[in-house]
């Protein structure tokens, strides 16, 4: 602000629109400070003629509107309170007896335990029934099917009886080549 104005005569300002009356007033004030220290402190003495003074902590709204007292006289005699706690404290007591039940003695004893190592029991290993001695690698598994591969409908003629369930190339020989064999397998 190298050239100071007439505060009437600042029209190229950037005044908002319906705020000249702000600005005719706080004119005088302009003419001390730059326009930089008004812009980061304002105007001093527009709201207050007391700088010292601290701000009130009670806004307007909360003095204007306070809130509303309770009733003055008793809404519940005193019998209803009276039987209100009661009731409450019965229902607390219930409660707590349901919450701090004693619990019963446990007997910590495992299946083992129960089963197997009771006194008197004496274990033992059964005999074998079988006459022959089975190797489990080489023999062929005894299941349903092979019990019953005489009833099984569509498969191949079983060669040797003891593996009903090998590899059989069979079903794709040509007949041709099947009748030089000396022996036919059984048709089931």
């Amino acid at each position: 602000m190298a050239e100071q104005q007439n505060p009437s005569e600042r029209t190229g300002r950037g005044c908002m629109l319906h705020n000249w009356v702000e600005e005719r007033a706080v004119a005088p004030l302009d003419t001390q400070r730059t326009r930089l220290q008004i812009l980061k402190q304002g105007h001093g003495g527009i709201l207050t003629m007391d700088l010292g003074s601290k701000m009130e902590t009670v806004t307007t709204l909360k003095a204007s509107y306070v809130p509303p007292k309770g009733p003055v006289v008793r809404l519940r005699g005193i019998r209803g309170e009276l039987l209100e706690k009661h009731i409450a404290e019965m229902m607390r007591d219930e409660v707590q007896a349901e919450l701090n039940t004693q619990s019963p003695e446990m007997d910590y004893c495992s299946t083992t335990q129960k089963d197997f190592c009771v006194e008197g029991f004496v274990p033992l290993t059964p005999e074998t029934t079988q006459v022959s001695v089975h190797d489990y690698k080489t023999d062929e598994a005894i299941t349903f099917w092979s019990e019953n591969y005489q009833r099984i409908q569509g498969v191949t003629a079983v060669q040797n009886p003891k593996a009903p369930f090998r590899k059989s190339a069979l079903f794709s020989t040509p007949i041709s080549e099947r009748l030089d064999e000396i022996e036919l397998p059984p048709d089931n």
